[in-house]
C-alpha cells in the first residue's frame, strides 16, 4: 500500500532557514506535521535512516527557528538524523538522490552545504567540534553560537566526556543539546543511562536551581554573600536528594529535562538559552520513531529502512509479501560459528560496542546472555576490556565493524598485540559498504593491521574459510583479526591447498600450458569469488590467499616463479595493503616479476550502491578484467 500523497504548502515555502524564521509561530505545528510526512515519503522513495529522524522533527524545526544558521553553528552528532535539517537548508529538491551516487550523503558533509559546519558519520564528535568553533569565535571576537546536538547513546563514548571536561574548564560559550531517546541503535546500556533516567524522573532539579536567584541578584554585595552560602546549601541538599547532575559537576549549567516534541517548550527554552553565555546543557527527551506506530514499537528495526519499507510496514499483515530467505550473510555465518564455540567452551565471551543487531549477536545474546557484553559506543574500552578478560584465561571475541575499529587501533596495538593476548576480532563491513559512504567504509583494516606485530589476519573467501579462520583464532594463543564484508557469503569456492596447515593458500584455477602470457592472480577475501570467471577468460592462475598474515611467501614463491606476471586484488587500501607486502616479500625470495596491485585507490570513495562504489575504484568485475588486460599488454610491450 503506497503512502498517500499529502500537501506540504508550508514546507514548500522554505528554501533556507531564514524562510522558516519568517513564518508565524502559529503555523509551526502544522509545518512539523508536513515535515514528518515529507520525511516518510522521502525514506519510502530512497531508503535510509528513519527512526532517528522521526524523533527530531520538532527539535530540528525549533533549532533553525531560534538560531541564526548558518552564522550560528549547528553541529549534529553522527549525522544520520539530519534529513530534515537538509530539507530546511536548501537541499530538499536534491533529496530524491539521497545516499545514491551523485546525491546528498546520509550524514552531514561540509562540502554539501554551509549549513553543515562539520562532517560526521561516527558518533560522539559533536561536542569537541562545537567547542573548537566556540573558542575560535571567542578568539576572533565574533558573537555567534556553537550548538552540539548529541544523543544519549553517543554520550557514552569517552570523547564526549573529554570535550565536556574541557568545555566546563574553559567556561566556553557552548550549548549542548542532549537528545535523550534512550537509544543508540540498540537500547542504551550502562550507568550513564541510569543517571539520565533519574534526571528524567526527578522534577526537583530545576526547583533547587532557580528558586530565589533573581531576588539575590538584586541584593548587591549582601546578595553575593547570601548567594554563595545559598549555593552551597542548595548543592548540599541536591546531593542529599540525588538530584545533582553529572553535567553540573563538569561545569555546565543543566536545563531540563523537557519534552522534545512540545514545540512551544522547545522554542521558549531555546530562545532563553540563546541569550545566555557559558557552557549550557539542555536535556531534551524525544521518542525514536515518533509519528509512525511501527517505528515507535520497534525503533531498532526501523533504524535503517529499505526503499518502500515504510509502506510495507504500514500494510495489513495479510498484504505483506513473504520475502524468501536468501543465502546467509557473512555476518550470519560468523555469528553462528561464534555460538558454536561458546556452546563448547565456557571461556568464550562476546563484546560489542552497541552493535548487537548489526554484528549478528541477537542469537548469542539469547543463548548466552551472561556472556555478552554490550559496552555502549566505546570502541577503545571494548578492546582493552577484552584484553583484561584475556589475561584471566577467558577467550574474548570483539565483534565490531571495520570502520568503528579505526577508533581503537591504539588499543589493538598497545593493549592486545604488544602483550600477545588471545583476543579475536570479528571485523564486519570490511571493504566498501555502498550507500553509507566513506565514513562507514572498511577501507583501512588490512593496511593498519599488517604493520602490527603478533596480529594474525584472516581474509576468508567463503563460509568454509570463515569457519576455519574462527576455529584457528579461538585456539590461537595470540590476537587474530578475521575480516569480511557486508554481503552474501558463498558456501564453498573449492580449491587445492598449496601447503599443509589451515593458513595455507588454495589454488582455484591453473592457467594452461598454451597461455601466451602466464599470469598469477592472487585474490584476497571477498574479491576471490568475482575473480573466478575473469581468470577463466584470461586463462590465468588464481590463488585464494586466505590469510594476509602470516603471508605464505615461501609457499607462493615457487608458483610465482612459474609465471610471467603477478596481480593482487584486495578490497582494502592499495597503499600499504596486502598486494604491496606480498610482491615485496616475493622479491626478497628472489622472485621478481612485473606486478599489478588492485585495491581501493588513495582517496575516499563516495556513496552509491556497492557495485557503483566498487566500479568507482576499479574493483568491479569489468574494471578488474580491463585493468589486468591492459597490464599484460604493457608487460608484453616491454
Amino acid at each position: 500500500m503506497p503512502l498517500a500523497p499529502r500537501q506540504t504548502h508550508l514546507l514548500d515555502l522554505i528554501e533556507q532557514p531564514a524562510d522558516l524564521r519568517a513564518l508565524s509561530r502559529g503555523s509551526l505545528a502544522a509545518l512539523a506535521e508536513e515535515m514528518r510526512h515529507a520525511l516518510l515519503a522521502q525514506v519510502e522513495a530512497t531508503g535510509g535512516h528513519l527512526a532517528a529522524n522521526l524523533g527530531v522533527v520538532e527539535l530540528t524545526l525549533a533549532l533553525h527557528r531560534v538560531f541564526d544558521t548558518p552564522r550560528d553553528r549547528l553541529v549534529w552528532d553522527v549525522g544520520h538524523q539530519t534529513y530534515l535539517h537538509k530539507m530546511l537548508t536548501g537541499r530538499r529538491g536534491w533529496m530524491d538522490r539521497l545516499r545514491q551516487q551523485g546525491g546528498p550523503a546520509g550524514f552531514t558533509r561540509r562540502a554539501e552545504s554551509e549549513h553543515d559546519p562539520f562532517g560526521a558519520g561516527h558518533s560522539s564528535t559533536s561536542i569537541s567540534a562545537a567547542l573548537g568553533m566556540a573558542l575560535a569565535a571567542e578568539r576572533q571576537g565574533e558573537d555567534r553560537q556553537a550548538i552540539a546536538i548529541i544523543g544519549d547513546g553517543a554520550m557514552t563514548a569517552g570523547q564526549a566526556f573529554e570535550a565536556l571536561n574541557h568545555a566546563g574548564d574553559r567556561q566556553a560559550n557552548l550549548l549542548v543539546i542532549l537528545n535523550d531517546n534512550e537509544m543508540s541503535i540498540s537500547a542504551n546500556v550502562g550507568a550513564l543511562n541510569q543517571h539520565l533516567t533519574r534526571l528524567r524522573s526527578n522534577p526537583l532539579v530545576e526547583r533547587f536551581r532557580h528558586s530565589g536567584e533573581e531576588m539575590l541578584a538584586q541584593a548587591g554585595p549582601l546578595g553575593e554573600l547570601l548567594g554563595s552560602t545559598r549555593a552551597g546549601l542548595r548543592d548540599g541538599v541536591r546531593h542529599l536528594l540525588g538530584t545533582s547532575s553529572l553535567f553540573e559537576e563538569l561545569g555546565f549549567r543543566y536545563f531540563g529535562p523537557i519534552d522534545g516534541h512540545d514545540l512551544d517548550a522547545l522554542l521558549d527554552t531555546l530562545t532563553n538559552l540563546r541569550e545566555q553565555r557559558g557552557p549550557r546543557l539542555l536535556h531534551v527527551v524525544t521518542q525514536k520513531g515518533r509519528g509512525l506506530a511501527p517505528a515507535e514499537r520497534d525503533p531498532v528495526g526501523f533504524h535503517g529502512v529499505a526503499r518502500n519499507g515504510v509502506s510495507r510496514a504500514m500494510a495489513p499483515s495479510t498484504d505483506k509479501a513473504t520475502i524468501p530467505a536468501g543465502p546467509p550473510t557473512w555476518t550470519e555465518v560468523a555469528a553462528a560459528r561464534l555460538e558454536h564455540h561458546a556452546e563448547n567452551d565456557a571461556r568464550v565471551v562476546a563484546i560489542t560496542p552497541a552493535m548487537i543487531e548489526g554484528s549478528g549477536l541477537k542469537g548469542f545474546a539469547a543463548r548466552f546472555p551472561e556472556r555478552l557484553y554490550d559496552v555502549g559506543i566505546a570502541e577503545q574500552h571494548a578492546v582493552t576490556f577484552a584484553g583484561g578478560l584475556a589475561t584471566e584465561g577467558m577467550r574474548p571475541v570483539v565483534a565490531i565493524y571495520s570502520t568503528f575499529l579505526q577508533r581503537a587501533w591504539d588499543q589493538v596495538i598497545h593493549d592486545i598485540a604488544l602483550q600477545d593476548l588471545p583476543v579475536t576480532f570479528l571485523v564486519d563491513r570490511a571493504g566498501l559498504v555502498g550507500p553509507d559512504g566513506p565514513t562507514h567504509a572498511g577501507s583501512f583494516d588490512l593496511a593498519l593491521g599488517l604493520s602490527v606485530p603478533n596480529l594474525a589476519i584472516a581474509a576468508p573467501a567463503d563460509a568454509q574459510d570463515l569457519n576455519a579462520a574462527i576455529d584457528w583464532a579461538m585456539a590461537h594463543d595470540g590476537p587474530c583479526l578475521v575480516r569480511y564484508p557486508r554481503d552474501e557469503c558463498p558456501a564453498e569456492l573449492g580449491g587445492q591447498p598449496l601447503a599443509e596447515g589451515i593458513t595455507a593458500p588454495t589454488l582455484l584455477h591453473r592457467s594452461s600450458a598454451q597461455a601466451p602470457r602466464r599470469v598469477l592472480v592472487i585474490g584476497i577475501g571477498a574479491m576471490v569469488e568475482r575473480l573466478i570467471p575473469i581468470v577463466e577468460t584470461l586463462d590465468a592462475t588464481l590463488v585464494n590467499l586466505r590469510w594476509a598474515r602470516p603471508l605464505a611467501t615461501e609457499t607462493l614463491a615457487g608458483l610465482a616463479a612459474q609465471h610471467d606476471a603477478i596481480v593482487t586484488v584486495e578490497e582494502g587500501a592499495r597503499i600499504g595493503g596486502v598486494g604491496g607486502e606480498l610482491l615485496l616479500a616475493l622479491a626478497e625470495q628472489g622472485v621478481i616479476r612485473p606486478g599489478l596491485r588492485l585495491g581501493i585507490e588513495d582517496r575516499f570513495i563516495e556513496h552509491g550502491s556497492r557495485e557503483e562504489c566498487l566500479a568507482d575504484t576499479g574493483l568491479d568485475s569489468v574494471s578488474i578484467a580491463a585493468s589486468i588486460a591492459a597490464f599484460l599488454d604493457k608487460v608484453s610491450a616491454t
